[in-house]
């Protein structure tokens, strides 16, 4: 799987044919920064004193009074003093547990057909891939973009943006190094800047897939 780099895919003027999905509400049923907090807390009961800070960050971001990078950087409080390496161990537990009975299967059909015809999978997520990566060992894919971080000071941060919006684009143009590409299918649960660049976009609302005008 690739993320910073995608893997040599031809020519320089080869075009890529992608299928592209978020990853929360879409291709996974839940929220995975939720959900994952709730299984820290099965390894980690203090850190139920979290839970308020990550509310009033949460109710911030609804109001729009909080910038996406900041948002992510204060609702992660709770990876606090967790480095990388832990953090990816409970990932690997974490999406062990909940793969696939919490995914959407039309969409993992619809991807896996796609696959064997020479379409690179992509997952475009705003969740920190930190977490997330290690669900792409149960469910390969050809590249994943989400938000980069950091671990500082027992912290962590975000690296440039948190992966939302044109910034998701963004990163797709760096993950393939330039190369012209084709979005022929895209699957969110909110319109967004990936689903109006592709040829067939998808909204999913309660696990149905709604094609979006």
């Amino acid at each position: 799987m690739a993320t910073e780099k995608a893997q040599d895919t031809g020519g320089k003027n080869e075009e890529l044919q992608l299928a592209v999905f978020d990853l929360n509400k879409t291709f996974y049923h839940k929220s995975s920064k939720e959900e994952f907090y709730k299984f820290i807390l099965t390894k980690e009961p203090k850190r139920l004193s979290y839970i308020f800070e990550m509310a009033y960050f949460k109710l911030l971001n609804k109001l729009n009074q909080i910038r996406q990078t900041e948002f992510k950087e204060n609702f992660f409080n709770y990876l606090d003093k967790l480095p990388p390496d832990k953090v990816e161990a409970y990932a690997i537990e974490f999406w062990k547990k909940e793969f696939p009975e919490n995914f959407n299967q039309e969409i993992m059909s619809r991807l896996d057909s796609m696959k064997k015809d020479g379409v690179k999978i992509v997952c475009a997520t705003g969740g920190l891939e930190v977490y997330v990566k290690p669900l792409f060992r149960l469910f390969e894919v050809d590249g994943m973009v989400g938000t980069r971080v950091k671990y500082t000071n027992k912290t962590y941060l975000v690296k440039g943006e948190a992966c939302k919006g044109e910034e998701k684009l963004r990163r797709l143009n760096s993950l393939f190094n330039g190369k012209k590409y084709r979005i022929l299918e895209a699957y969110s649960d909110k319109k967004e800047e990936m689903l109006e660049k592709a040829e067939k976009a998808f909204l999913v609302k309660k696990g149905n897939l709604q094609p979006m005008e």
